[in-house]
């Protein structure tokens, strides 16, 4: 199992044997990296899945979104109407909410 390192500069994370050279996103030197403790590692890993698919989630829902408007704007009958506005609303409530998970893994340090 690769080592999980991360920059204490500017937070990136490395997976591999050892540290890279050069962080690729401050610059900073090999040394400024530190190997992440067997259960922050793993915390990552286990996060990467959850992350990838909240991300696609709030991608799925800007479809919704998108769909929910063009329905509003179509205005075909008060009913359909309704149903899009809903769809719209709970789209972007979902949305939100993923997003925000995301947010809070990242504050946590579940990110990678």
């Amino acid at each position: 199992m690769l080592k999980i390192w991360q920059c204490s500069v500017c937070g990136f994370i490395h997976d591999g044997d050892e540290a890279p050279e050069r962080c690729p996103k401050c610059g900073a030197p090999k040394e400024k990296f530190v190997a992440l403790a067997d259960d922050k590692a793993q915390l990552v890993e286990r996060s990467r899945l959850s992350n990838d698919l909240h991300m696609e989630l709030a991608s799925l829902l800007d479809q919704v979104l998108a769909v929910a408007e063009a329905g509003i704007e179509d205005d075909l009958d008060p009913g359909c109407v309704v149903v899009f506005q809903e769809a719209q609303r709970q789209a972007w409530k979902i949305r939100q909410m993923a997003i925000a998970e995301i947010a809070t893994h990242v504050s946590k340090g579940k990110w990678g």
